[in-house]
């Protein structure tokens, strides 16, 4: 089976992805899925402007949102043939001893598409078939989705679902979110799915518009107010609403130093601070502040494959939208599409899709 792929290649800033075509055949435990779309994510922009290392050598197709049809399946895996899927973002392995203690997201056999692996910014991907996550897609046409944008449950909601999870968000709970961009919209609308009231963070006022119709209690732009301010604000807020000033649980998922500094500004006592966005640069605080406040803080990395039926269940039962956030691009257009993104022209989160 030949596969149609754009790679990373290094030193060619003109056109870095290049278009190949190799062949593949599935082994035992595998399947082929031919993609209806891929994700661009922040994770993929690291890769290529910020020096973020891959864990395996260049040249690479990058991508790891991936939705699309299991078109064959070697020995074992041949239940997935005909089957509309969403390829986990990190694939564990299922057998060794942290994966078996739950740990999955540690796990280290784990493959992580365009990553460890070939991704999905090509026309097909060989994929161990275990953890994959089966589509219903009659019930996503019925809520005027296609399998293409249904590619980012793959991260930007899974991510944020299994942080959002983990923080213990329940009915009552105050959860903040900074980033209001295409991970951090999702966390807001999962946070209020899990019964939050959420306050989005951000400073770019047309995200903050787009997230209050969606979930977002309370909006503030971080470049009107201070620390102090920002923090005097969902104070404010929590008391308007009967909510607790203690216990905030707080998501930072710009992946920004400004975020993570306004984000650990915002610690109260019984606070959780989960770091979702990634960013290379460093910020300086006062660790001695999670003692003084009882607080804790908790990095996340991708979400086990078990926990994505329940997140897209999110999606299919109407309580997190997709399509507003979502624009899909011909992957040809991916050494234009990388740049607009790159450079904000770009808002809602872009989904790759392969000629037909």
């Amino acid at each position: 089976m030949s596969i149609d792929a754009y790679r990373w290649q290094m030193n060619k800033p003109s056109a870095p992805f290049e278009r190949v075509a190799f062949g593949a055949n599935p082994t035992s435990g595998e399947v082929v899925v031919a993609i209806a779309g891929c994700g661009v994510c922040h994770t993929d922009l690291g890769y290529y402007y910020d020096g973020v290392r891959t864990n395996s050598a260049l040249p690479l197709t990058l991508g790891h949102e991936i939705s699309g049809r299991v078109v064959a399946a070697g020995t074992g895996a041949q239940g997935w043939l005909g089957k509309a899927v969403i390829v986990p973002a990190v694939l564990p392995c299922g057998e060794c001893d942290l994966c078996q203690r739950g740990l999955q997201p540690i796990c280290r056999s784990q493959k992580m598409p365009g990553n460890d692996i070939q991704g999905g910014f090509a026309s097909h991907i060989v994929v161990p078939g275990r953890g994959l996550c089966e589509v219903d897609e009659q019930r996503l046409a019925s809520i005027g989705l296609n399998l293409a944008q249904v590619s980012i449950v793959a991260d930007a909601l899974t991510t944020p679902y299994q942080a959002v999870r983990r923080a213990g968000v329940t009915p009552g709970s105050l959860a903040i979110v900074i980033g209001a961009g295409g991970v951090g919209g999702y966390c807001v609308q999962v946070a209020r799915a899990f019964g939050a009231q959420v306050v989005a963070i951000d400073v770019d006022d047309e995200k903050l518009a787009a997230i209050a119709a969606h979930g977002a209690s309370l909006t503030l732009n971080a470049r009107n107010h201070d620390a102090k301010a920002l923090k005097a604000a969902v104070s404010a807020f929590a008391k308007q609403n009967g909510l607790r000033n203690t216990e905030w649980q707080i998501f930072e998922c710009s992946g920004t130093a400004a975020g993570q500094l306004s984000a650990f500004g915002l610690l109260v006592h019984g606070a959780t601070l989960s770091v979702v966005g990634f960013t290379m640069d460093k910020v300086e605080i006062r660790l001695s502040n999670l003692m003084a406040f009882d607080a804790r803080a908790m990095g996340n990395w991708g979400c086990p494959p078990e926990y994505y039926p329940a997140a897209l269940g999110l999606v299919l039962d109407g309580k997190v939208q997709l399509a507003p956030f979502v624009e899909e691009h011909p992957l040809d257009s991916i050494n234009q599409v990388f740049p607009a993104v790159h450079h904000r022209e770009i808002k809602r989160r872009v989904v790759l899709t392969p000629a037909a």
